[in-house]
């Protein structure tokens, strides 16, 4: 039944129809399904069906309603069937029973192909007899044909007859589809999957019985759709008809767990810890009597309470989040309540006339009964009434229910509009946060429902039927009607508004809700069953527990077999042993068990303290956003580590890389190009003036010995501001580009020069040539509310450049212009708008057409280069010149590319980074010659300006075109101004507009849109033309009649459109900068030396993404950009062809694009989504544009199961984002303007996305480093132990004897060494922040897993191994067998051994591993040793005296306390094993350095010290004034000016003391007495 009801068929076969059959011209059919424009066809289908149902009226007929029998009839057989089937409810029903391995999810492409002959059979019917017709095979017999297997090459045919199957005499329609050829990729797999065929059978087997009887229910699909009335009076709602149960309320839940499944989710998840599995192992084995020589609740007991504490942090984490859903499920709403049907039924429906009478005319009928009038004009929504609305909480909405939005409000629910306040009955609705789009959408009613939802008693009395699909996932299509009074009107995407959506500059709009709480899209998108997420170094120490765990099963098995051997040749030869005898199983258990403890429970426990305490020591001023008051917050503290190891960033664009900001920035106007910076002059003259009020109030004296005052903090910040401001636009754009306050100037002084006109014409379109409406503020300001930012941009830009739009009316524009700086001068015209054509996806430019004051009509058209330069009147010129461009561009490209991939080569030669700057500091101090100082300074410094120069590559002027006109202008004609002045004069101006022809202009303005679309920015070119009245009149009518046509309207408005944009003039080109957040381009190229792939997943158009690509440095000027489109090429060839280029290693820097599309028809097809996958792993970035929140989890999730090893982090700050924050390793949320939800729902939380570069560069290093060493160090501390106590064995017999005293071997773990591991793992800092910031390339040692591994690991193991044996033998040799000494029994030895470990563990962990040796070392050796013999002192006070075996009572103050062989051994043991550790570390510095030593070398120079700093000053602004900018940049530039000043002053003096002495007192007394006068007159 699942299949049957599905009304699409698979993506896979569909995908083979779309790309393919646009070459087959002959058949209708298949031209009509393969064209690219599936928007305009849904609109076509929709209107067709709208037209449909008017021509049917009524309810069905006899004959449709068997036709409706015999489709139900028909869902029980097994054939492969396409049935459409048209009755009075529009329902299509798809019972094709779907091949084999083929997915069922993707549906977008089968929609598509299913409404293109959808559209086409309606079509057919109203040319024919308007019967209602069914989609069917030829012939009765004759099947859909499945997908082709390998040896098929048919082509799928696909014939279309009326439902009746009688026709009308026309024959049938039959089209012939070819087929993608993915036979060779295809058989791959298959060959592959033979092996494990039955594994995977069992596999999906007993993953669907789980699922079936764990997972969520799988509801059966309606039969017709989703039925939806007004509901203002039953509490309950209406009925689920796939439940039987009403539907489900509106409140939302993001946490993980609940009540139910959080104590066995839990529990599987801490036991899934192998350490805590083998605990529990060996806590069940001490339960058992007998067995145990440690206790039998030793181990448990520290497990549960540990497990205890995780579970409780994993709990409160969270009920953190279940808070954040209850804010959001009480957020309130205005709901229509029952007070308007109670009136209706006291007052009458003649109540509703009187109330909207002000605002209604009489209307002829409703949706109550009788036929409607279509004709009754439109009218807006009165003012509510406040008896009529209620405010409920969110949580509380069902189906049915009526909610009003006021502007600004967010949308609670899915809801199908019912009536707007918005201009001409629309609302314009942001979706940032559900798709990233930054452009608002308009959304308009049905025109019928909103003439009959006047007023809240209309909408009471209506009386409709809102057909609507089953809640899916589809954020893109959307299906339904209207059925009221016989008549079905369809309901698409542009009449319903999504939670998530938020309702904008329309002052109220009323909607009912059809989709609540889980059903809504955003959170059918959303990860429902979050997996619970554990860092990727726990895989690694898993490995090692088993490693350890052998290790003690093997040292057990050793030691028992030597009990065995013993055991023959001394226990049976001693009587007094004779009863003693112990079975071999539990020898081996109790050797098992006396040694658990080499994998200590404390690895778990303390790392949590680690990773807490971590979590307090990144609160970080340098990640506190001032302007939004937003600190970093870590939300979890299971995944510190993870922040160092991350290898793939997947991140949103929409206010995530982009500010939500669109600046007009540069403009071309007949061949030259100007720089528009009001914005950025006014940011900095705000960040000048707050620099100052700052400098104003600071004290006038410096103090060094305080640090650096908050008045200093506040300088800093405000230059900061200041520079970032500057740093928007790169130093050559105010050199290079002439400001548009000089074209201004020239405008005023020069109105009637030829270019003054041409500019201002120009100016006149940016003007006039948009859809932006003005609004007056409080203050008396304008500003301007529109569709896309874009636009209001344009028209700011024009009001900047004296053209103000003051109002617009629906017919008219009225503009004031400035003839002078002075406004009293100014002009007002009011210009009349004739039409309108918007913009479109598919036509990629909108146009206007007014009349002028003067009666002339003009044609203004703005759009996208390459689809304005084929409208204007010399396209052929226009093409000539971009395509010398284009030349222009690839030889550019390709010599960038080629340095690019000789400089990659080179790199990639080096098998260690310093080896690329300069070895020779290596092992050397300050002893070096000052000559081999200077070497190294240098080499370092080159070094890091070639890193940072990689970016941007200098382009040779004398090479490639610039955009400043007078570089390309001849000879004689370019001056040179200064940066601050034009670079040519007004008479030059005039005279270069008066020379150059259109060729000179082409060839000028198509180079400067490819400088502006290098430079990120995003391009308009503008045209216009001059239209005569007769052919402007002959135009319209067929425009009107293109507008009103009930069939395929959009497409004939673009027939008509282009009939009269042609033949148009160049008027100029614009550049709008999609402003980025701070320091997001610095980021991403700093994350790229750090070895870190960046992907942009985002909603926005392809364009769109592409620009920002270009912005951020995402797509390098010499990327070679890979589009992938199924629609306009074949996916199987394009993917390997794509592979293939990419394999053989030419290109420089590779980016592939893909969108939302492409990625449902290659994720249906198992070969495709290889080769897809194959593509994108050995791409540099990816940017996937229109993506819905699903596909960006997928993508997300492919990334983290397909590349192993590797550590994803997905960052966003929308709702629709909070599904890839989930499944990835990481999700950062950032506090921004989409609101708090991906914050909230994230692991941490930042509010730039600039932060993420200390984040992961230096703090998620540092975790990572700290982390690593705290897990080898409590490994190795275990090991030198532990195997002192095995060693002693062979002494006692292999009797399980222990040589330490049990309660002191108790505390070992907690008391003794746990400061030194936890201090490790909290304060460790290997390299200094501004090292980490400027060398990003030292992020790689967590990506390579170079601080913990295998091999690592067994190193230190076998470094403990060989010291325990130094401290065992040591200790036997010299001391144990002393023959002169006070007390050398058991406890003494085992006393002298356990101080030797505690010793040397807390110097090794805090001295000789520890790279950054503060205070907290000392305190951490301090608090262990004095720790440890305190515990001694107070142990040999109060042990029992009784107790023989261990000779505590007295030991350390009255026995081997004294006797100096015992303290000389201690020390012995303790020089010893330091020697070794540091003649080990001596070596391998100096023969064997990796990157980390030799940069910690570096850092001890302060020439390079400093050169760091000032390369990561920009990211250091908070912490550089404090200690480490004043004490090593300012501190010595002062100290060295200073030193420098009091030699000049003393070599002054010493040649005055020498003068003095060369001459007579008397002589010498004149000039000091004129010194004095002079002096004393100084102040005059």
């Amino acid at each position: 039944m699942r299949n049957e009801a599905r009304p699409y068929q698979t993506a896979q076969y569909t995908s083979r129809v779309m790309s393919d059959n646009r070459n087959n011209q002959n058949d209708p059919v298949a031209a009509d399904a393969g064209r690219p424009d599936e928007l305009t066809y849904h609109a076509q289908s929709r209107a067709a069906a709208g037209n449909a149902f008017t021509q049917g009226g009524g309810e069905a007929s006899p004959r449709n309603s068997n036709l409706e029998s015999q489709s139900n009839a028909r869902l029980t057989q097994p054939s492969q069937q396409v049935q459409t089937q048209l009755a009075g409810k529009a329902r299509v029903q798809n019972v094709a029973a779907q091949p084999s391995g083929v997915s069922l999810q993707a549906r977008d492409r089968g929609y598509s192909l299913r409404r293109a002959l959808f559209a086409h059979n309606i079509q057919k019917q109203n040319d024919e007899r308007g019967s209602v017709l069914e989609l069917t095979s030829s012939s009765s017999s004759q099947q859909y044909p499945p997908r082709e297997d390998k040896s098929s090459k048919g082509p799928a045919v696909i014939t279309i007859e009326d439902a009746d199957g009688r026709g009308s005499g026309a024959s049938p329609r039959t089209g012939v589809l070819p087929t993608i050829e993915t036979r060779d990729r295809s058989r791959w797999p298959a060959r592959q999957g033979q092996h494990t065929a039955g594994l995977h059978i069992a596999f999906n087997a007993i993953k669907e019985w789980l699922g079936g009887k764990f997972g969520p229910i799988q509801l059966p699909p309606t039969v017709d759709g989703r039925h939806v009335q007004v509901n203002t009076h039953s509490k309950a709602g209406p009925t689920d008809e796939r439940t039987g149960k009403p539907h489900i309320n509106n409140r939302i839940r993001s946490c993980k767990y609940t009540i139910w499944n959080f104590f066995p989710k839990q529990l599987v998840a801490q036991f899934g810890k192998l350490a805590n599995f083998y605990f529990l192992i060996i806590s069940i084995l001490q339960l058992i009597p007998g067995l145990s020589t440690t206790g039998s609740f030793t181990t448990l007991l520290p497990l549960l309470i540990f497990v205890g504490i995780s579970m409780a942090k994993e709990g409160y984490e969270d009920v953190r989040r279940n808070k954040f859903d209850k804010e959001e499920n009480e957020r309130l709403v205005l709901v229509l309540n029952e007070s308007c049907r109670s009136n209706l039924k006291t007052t009458g429906i003649q109540d509703d006339s009187s109330n909207t009478s002000s605002h209604t005319s009489t209307r002829k009928s409703d949706l109550s009964g009788g036929r409607l009038d279509v004709t009754e004009p439109k009218h807006l929504l009165s003012s509510p009434r406040a008896s009529a609305w209620t405010k409920i909480k969110w949580q509380d909405l069902n189906v049915g229910d009526v909610v009003l939005l006021k502007r600004d409000d967010p949308v609670p629910a899915d809801i199908v509009l019912l009536q707007t306040a918005g201009t001409e009955g629309t609302a314009l609705i942001e979706t940032k946060s559900l798709d990233g789009e930054t452009s608002l959408k308009t959304r308009k009613p049905l025109e019928i429902v909103s003439q009959n939802c006047i007023g809240e008693d209309a909408i009471v009395r209506l009386e409709a039927d809102f057909v609507v699909e089953d809640p899916n996932l589809d954020l893109y299509k959307f299906d339904g009607r209207v059925s009221a009074a016989g008549q079905n009107f369809p309901l698409t995407s542009n009449e319903v508004v999504y939670r998530g959506s938020t309702i904008r500059n329309t002052p109220s709009a009323i909607g009912l809700i059809v989709y609540s709480g889980e059903e809504c899209k955003i959170r059918m998108n959303a990860n429902k069953n979050p997996r619970v997420k554990a860092p990727t170094l726990q895989a690694k120490v898993n490995r090692v527990v088993i490693i350890v765990a052998s290790l003690v099963l093997f040292i057990a098995i050793i030691l028992t077999i030597g009990y065995v051997f013993w055991k023959r040749t001394t226990e049976n030869k001693s009587w007094y042993l004779q009863e003693a005898d112990v079975p071999f199983a539990h020898i081996l258990v109790g050797f098992i068990i006396m040694l658990n403890t080499m994998l200590p429970l404390s690895l778990y426990v303390s790392l949590e303290i680690v990773k807490v305490a971590q979590m307090f020591m990144m609160n970080d001023s340098d990640m506190y956003d001032s302007t939004t008051d937003i600190p970093m917050e870590p939300k979890t503290s299971t995944l510190n580590e993870e922040l160092g190891q991350v290898s793939y960033i997947f991140s949103d664009k929409t206010g995530t890389l982009t500010n939500n900001s669109m600046k007009f920035r540069k403009m071309s106007i007949a061949g030259t190009a100007w720089l528009h910076d009001h914005d950025l002059r006014k940011d900095i003259k705000s960040a000048s003036a707050d620099l100052k009020g700052q400098k104003a109030s600071k004290d006038k004296e410096k103090s060094y010995v305080k640090g650096i005052h908050q008045g200093d903090s506040m300088s800093e910040q405000g230059a900061h501001q200041q520079n970032l401001a500057a740093r928007s636009l790169r130093k050559e754009e105010y050199t290079s580009t002439d400001k548009t306050d000089d074209l201004l100037r020239h405008i005023w002084q020069h109105p009637q020069s030829p270019f003054a006109r041409k500019a201002r014409f120009f100016i006149l379109a940016l003007a006039l040539c948009h859809t932006a409406i003005p609004e007056k503020t409080t203050e008396g300001e304008i500003i301007y509310q529109a569709a896309s930012p874009d636009e209001v941009a344009l028209v700011t830009a024009a009001q900047d450049l004296g053209f103000i739009v003051t109002d617009r009316q629906s017919g008219t524009i009225s503009v004031r212009i400035l003839a002078q700086e002075d406004e009293e001068d100014a002009l007002a015209e009011t210009y009349q708008v004739l039409d309108v054509i918007e913009f479109s996806s598919i036509r990629k430019r909108m146009s206007i057409l007014v009349r002028f004051p003067d009666d002339r009509i003009c044609l203004f058209c703005k759009g996208a280069d390459t689809v304005v330069r084929q409208l204007l009147a010399k396209a052929d010129l226009a093409a000539k010149y971009v395509e010398d461009v284009r030349r222009r561009t690839d030889a550019r490209k390709s010599l960038e590319a080629q340095i690019a991939v000789q400089r990659r080569s080179t790199q990639m030669s080096r098998k260690s980074l310093s080896r690329g700057i300069h070895p020779s500091l290596i092992g050397r101090q300050s002893s070096v010659s000052l000559g081999r100082r200077h070497s190294v300074r240098d080499s370092v410094d080159m070094w890091l300006k070639d890193r940072e120069g990689e970016a941007a590559p200098p382009r040779k002027s004398g090479i490639h075109y610039t955009p400043r006109p007078s570089q390309s202008a001849p000879a004689h004609e370019a001056t040179r101004g200064t940066p601050t002045q034009s670079s040519f004069s007004d008479d030059e101006l005039d005279s270069l507009v008066e020379n150059l022809n259109d060729d000179d202009v082409f060839q000028r303005c198509f180079n400067h849109i490819d400088d502006f679309a290098t430079e990120g920015l995003r391009t308009l070119v503008y045209g216009h033309r001059f239209v005569p009245e007769d052919e402007y009149c002959e135009w319209k009518e067929l425009y009107h009649a293109a507008s009103t046509s009930l069939t395929d309207r959009q497409l004939k408005i673009e027939q008509v459109a282009e009939s009269i944009e042609r033949q148009l003039e160049l008027t100029g080109a614009t550049a709008i900068e999609d402003k980025l957040q701070d320091g997001v381009p610095d980021a991403i190229e700093r994350f790229r030396r750090a070895g870190i792939r960046i992907w942009m997943l985002t909603g926005d158009k392809r364009e769109t993404a592409i620009n920002i690509g270009h912005s951020c440095r995402l797509i390098k000027d010499y990327s070679t950009v890979m589009v992938i489109d199924q629609e306009a090429s074949d996916l199987a060839s394009c993917l390997t062809q794509f592979v293939s280029d990419v394999q053989r290693g030419h290109l420089a820097h590779t980016v592939c694009v893909v969108d939302g599309q492409t990625l449902t028809a290659i994720s249906s097809d198992f070969a495709l989504k290889t080769l897809f996958t194959d593509l994108v792993i050995m791409a540099d970035s990816v940017i996937c544009c229109r993506a819905s929140p699903a596909q960006k989890a997928d993508l997300v999730k492919t990334i983290r199961t397909r590349v192993k090893g590797s550590v994803t982090l997905a960052i966003g700050d929308g709702a629709n984002d909070v599904a890839m924050l989930r499944e990835a390793h990481l999700g950062i949320g950032i506090a921004g303007k989409e609101g708090l939800q991906a914050a909230r729902m994230s692991d941490y939380s930042i509010g730039q996305f600039r932060f993420l570069l200390k984040l992961l560069l230096v703090h998620g290093r540092w975790n990572y480093i700290r982390v690593c060493k705290y897990t080898l160090g409590t490994f190795w501390k275990e090991m030198i132990f532990y195997l002192v106590q095995a060693t002693y064995q062979r002494w006692n017999g292999f009797t399980g004897t222990s040589l330490y005293e049990p309660w002191s071997l108790s505390m070992f773990n907690t008391l003794f060494t746990s400061l030194p591991v936890i201090f490790m793992g909290v304060f460790e800092k290997d390299l200094a922040p501004s090292t980490l910031l400027a060398v990003p390339e030292l992020y790689k040692i967590g990506q390579q897993n170079r601080g913990f591994n295998i091999p690592l690991y067994f190193w230190w193991a076998s470094l403990g191994a060989v010291e325990a044996m130094i401290v065992y033998f040591t200790m036997f040799s010299i001391y144990g067998e002393a023959l002169f000494t006070r007390d050398n029994q058991l406890f003494a030895m085992g006393a002298l051994a356990f101080s030797a470990c505690v010793t040397l563990i807390s110097l090794k962990l805090q001295f000789f591993e520890l790279h950054n040796k503060s205070v907290m070392a000392a305190i951490a050796i301090f608090l262990s040793l004095g720790g440890w013999w305190l515990w001694n002192l107070i142990l040999s006070e109060v042990y029992d005296p009784d107790n023989r075996l261990y000779n505590v009572n007295g030991g350390l103050v009255h026995s081997f306390g004294r006797n100096v062989l015992w303290w000389m051994t201690l020390i012995l043991i303790v020089l010893e094993v330091s020697i070794l550790e540091i003649l080990i570390k001596v070596v391998k510095t100096i023969y064997f350095p990796n990157d980390v030593e030799v940069f910690q070398v570096y850092e001890r120079d302060p020439e390079i010290r400093k050169r760091f700093e000032e390369s990561s000053a920009g990211l250091l602004q908070q912490s550089l004034p404090g200690k480490t900018k004043e004490s090593s940049l300012g501190i010595a530039r002062e100290e060295e000016e200073q030193t420098k000043r009091e030699a000049e002053v003393q070599d002054i003096l010493d040649n005055r003391f020498r003068a003095m002495e060369s001459t007579t007192v008397g002589d010498v007394m004149p000039p000091f007495g004129g010194m004095r006068k002079r002096n004393s007159w100084a102040p005059t």
